[in-house]
């Protein structure tokens, strides 16, 4: 009990056990709560979606994170790579599948890559997206009667929080049961902003329709336990975007007024003329001009003074990378994609920094577009596909839920890195490879392709170059043909 005593002599004495607590000077003005997850966005969120769009409308560098980390993230695509065993069925679903991602816009803009790329920007912009998955008829004429529609948040009102008729619990416009399970979304028809900005844009004002919650995905990262709606990822740099626009702009002012070259003429007589000087306005002010290579002469008393403004812009440049280090720190990136300012980075550092901001990405892609995204718009475009009989596969719908798993295991794969020197890193593969430490399909993933669709290629050029006669670099008989010596093959390390 001697350490109980210790803690219960040093609060009652008023010594804080930790520096961040107590009321002393330093923290005197150190105002604090502490909400729960649901709570903390409740009141803020509106706020903050809309200053963060604000930013991204008209801050240039706001915007250059938020297409950086989308272009990352998403790229061309992360595309989907069926692991069912059987290989006839495996290339069915997969040319199915390609041939469906063309119409699955709802809106007929984009392809599901697209829409991928405008869910993430939806996220990342205003703290999360909805995605809504629309069933459509046989007179569609889709090869799979599914279209996805991406919604702004703005769709789900936050303020709804109410105990609906059927006893299940609202909050924050997500309709929950009593075991915490998400039954249906409330959503707006049309964007509730539409209205006042382009009343013509949508109709239902602020009436709300129950969908049901197996048809919404709803996008956005957790950062809290027991969080159900998503933060603006520009939420912790919006002041500081903010003010350093403004300073930007102040300094860009300061520039322009300081480059305006103006004199001042004092005189005794103010009715004698200078040689140039213009007719006095209404108010008596007349102006005189200086050409170049004039050599005025002043008359007794007269004095000419020019304009000297202050140069308080010397440490422009060095305040503007500090501050913008901060920004991208706030916001997940690294300064050189914030900024593209690439003057002060050599090979090891802009791969050290890309190393980690990737390994940021990566999370991102497993953890909320593939698990929140990618992988219940699969599961539902094959159960579609299977009821229309697009796609045969026995006891998918009977055979259990193992065999239901087996048919809808799929491997995702993210655009590849494009590395700085791309020499050094097939070097780093092929070493890997040929010491068993990784496989040929991991190493092509790795890249962003299907090993599959590689090996067909390859199989089929080497085919069409044997047809005609062509002997590549890559062909073992071209030693034979032009006496050029063999490349030194590395040692196979495994028994």
């Amino acid at each position: 009990m001697g350490w109980f005593r210790t803690v219960r002599r040093a609060l009652l004495g008023g010594t804080p056990i930790y520096d961040g607590t107590g009321s002393g000077r330093r923290t005197l003005a150190w105002q604090v709560a502490n909400p729960g997850a649901v709570a903390a966005l409740l009141t803020t969120q509106t706020e903050l979606r809309a200053k963060s769009r604000d930013l991204v409308r008209r801050n240039t560098w706001a915007h250059a994170a938020l297409e950086s980390y989308v272009a990352n993230a998403i790229g061309t695509g992360i595309k989907p790579q069926s692991l069912v065993t059987d290989a006839a069925l495996r290339e069915s679903i997969q040319a199915l599948w390609s041939d469906w991602t063309d119409s699955a816009d709802a809106a007929g803009l984009t392809d599901f890559y697209g829409l991928q790329a405008l869910a993430c920007r939806a996220m990342l912009e205003g703290g999360e997206a909805l995605v809504r998955l629309r069933y459509r008829g046989p007179e569609d004429g889709l090869p799979v009667a599914l279209q996805l529609q991406v919604l702004e948040p703005e769709h789900l009102p936050v303020t709804l929080n109410t105990q609906a008729e059927n006893g299940n619990v609202i909050r924050a416009g997500i309709e929950f049961d009593g075991l915490g399970r998400r039954v249906a979304y409330h959503l707006y028809r049309s964007h509730p902003e539409d209205g006042v900005f382009a009343p013509m844009s949508g109709a239902g004002g602020l009436q709300t329709v129950r969908v049901k919650a197996d048809e919404i995905l709803h996008l956005f990262r957790p950062l809290r336990p027991g969080q159900i709606r998503g933060e603006p990822w520009l939420a912790r740099a919006l002041v500081k975007l903010q003010e350093l626009d403004q300073y930007d702009d102040a300094e860009l002012v300061r520039k322009k007024t300081a480059a305006m070259f103006a004199g001042f003429i004092t005189r005794l007589g103010p009715e004698d003329n200078l040689m140039g000087e213009g007719a006095a306005d209404q108010n008596g002010v007349a102006l005189a001009g200086l050409e170049p290579g004039t050599l005025q002469i002043l008359e007794p008393g007269e004095d000419v003074r020019f304009s000297q403004p202050a140069d308080v812009g010397g440490s422009y440049s060095d305040f503007l990378r500090m501050q913008f280090r901060a920004v991208a720190a706030a916001m997940g990136v690294t300064y050189e994609q914030l900024t593209g300012d690439l003057t002060q980075v050599n090979y090891s550092s802009i791969r050290a920094g890309l190393l980690e901001f990737r390994r940021r990405v990566e999370a991102l892609q497993h953890g909320v577009i593939v698990h929140q995204l990618c992988r219940p718009i699969w599961q539902a475009w094959m159960t579609q596909a299977v009821l229309e009989s697009a796609l045969v596969m026995p006891g998918f719908a009977r055979g259990g839920p193992s065999r239901r798993r087996a048919y809808l295991a799929c491997k995702w794969i993210p655009q590849g890195w494009q590395w700085v020197d791309p020499e050094k890193e097939f070097k780093a593969l092929q070493l890997a490879i040929r010491s068993g430490l990784m496989s040929r399909s991991e190493a092509i993933s790795s890249f962003g392709y299907d090993a599959q669709d590689v090996d067909r290629e390859i199989a089929a050029d080497n085919a069409r170059a044997d047809a005609l006669g062509l002997v590549l670099d890559s062909d073992p008989r071209r030693v034979a043909k032009t006496g050029a010596a063999q490349p030194e093959t590395p040692q196979d390390s495994t028994p």
